[in-house]
């Protein structure tokens, strides 16, 4: 049996979310999971099409309690969403399942002409995505997927940051009559504080604050978070938390907000900093003809280091403690 992976989390940072009340919670993979169940023995409309990917994505207990609406057509994703997309041209409500890597590397053609193109509406959810694999490496993280698929027309891009986002994104996706891409990693997630509303396109005020803002995305956020609050403890500055869950279409209301009301903005993403969240913000600064200071952090333009996640978060800086020095240069007055 393997070592259990690092903790995402230092000790110092487990301090932090234990003085904002936070709950550990659990993969948003495993959430992903169970409401998928409850939808499926609810509508037997609803499918799962997996890739040889029933146990990476934890679809297990939903193959033997609905084995007639799982399809499994072994390691080949391009089939996978051509069978998908056939599966939702008749009206079944399907997601389609599998490595993210893969599926969105593998299956781009597919995605593009199969599901976006012909406007069948699948859920195509990336498992174990971003730098979730790990050691495995560059071969197996999904650095690409923003920037792919935000080039494809009539296609919602969701990166769920805790497991209510992950939940309520699910069921989101099963109403929504066009196609969607649903991130889900494999990490234990500390619950983020919310409101009970999940709106897709719209961001979410994790934090408030003017001194700066942190737009993240995905299991970013509750690195954004605490590190924010770390900030207000050793330094006392407000930063603001938005977690941005719906890449496309990006809350532009929202980033335009974060300009005009905080002296810094930092985009937090783990996708590589060309074309994902980042990018996307500082388009829609650009356009609206802001100038400020602005910094996109993520994995820069180069094959990763070796590692788990913990260890590549902690290496780009995606921790609490890079955040917190990141963001703390940025709103300086030498910035």
């Amino acid at each position: 049996m393997s070592a259990p992976a690092p903790s995402m989390y230092s000790a110092a940072a487990k301090e932090v979310a234990a003085s904002l009340g936070l709950t550990l919670g659990r993969a948003n993979l495993e959430v992903f999971a169970d409401t998928l169940l409850e939808l499926a023995l609810a509508d037997r409309n609803v499918v799962a099409v997996t890739s040889d990917s029933r146990g990476s994505g934890k679809l297990g207990p939903y193959g033997q309690a609905v084995p007639e609406q799982i399809v499994e057509v072994g390691i080949a994703e391009q089939n996978l969403v051509g069978i998908a997309a056939g599966l939702a041209s008749v009206g079944k409500t399907v997601f389609a399942v599998s490595p993210a890597c893969f599926l969105t590397a593998r299956a781009f053609e597919q995605i593009k002409n199969d599901v976006a193109y012909s406007d069948n509406p699948v859920t195509l959810v990336g498992i174990s995505a971003g730098v979730s694999y790990g050691a495995l490496g560059s071969t197996h993280h999904s650095l690409h997927d923003f920037a792919a698929l935000r080039a494809v027309n009539n296609l919602t891009i969701v990166a769920p940051a805790d497991n209510f986002e992950a939940r309520e994104a699910v069921r989101a996706a099963a109403l929504l009559e066009s196609p969607v891409y649903l991130r889900a990693g494999k990490a234990p997630l500390y619950d983020l504080p919310e409101d009970g509303t999940f709106t897709p396109g719209s961001a979410r005020l994790i934090r408030s604050g003017n001194d700066a803002a942190f737009i993240a995305s995905g299991e970013t956020v509750i690195h954004a978070l605490l590190a924010a609050a770390h900030l207000e403890e050793t330094e006392g500055l407000q930063i603001r938390v938005l977690s941005m869950p719906t890449i496309k279409p990006l809350d532009s209301d929202a980033v335009r907000a974060a300009a005009a009301e905080c002296r810094a903005i930092v985009t937090v993403e783990e996708h590589m900093v060309n074309g994902g969240l980042g990018e996307a913000c500082a388009a829609v600064l650009a356009q609206s003809g802001l100038t400020h200071r602005f910094k996109i952090t993520g994995i820069p333009d180069e094959y990763t280091v070796t590692g788990s996640q913990a260890d590549i978060f902690r290496h780009y800086g995606l921790s609490m403690e890079g955040l917190s020095e990141t963001c703390l240069l940025y709103t300086s007055d030498a910035a």
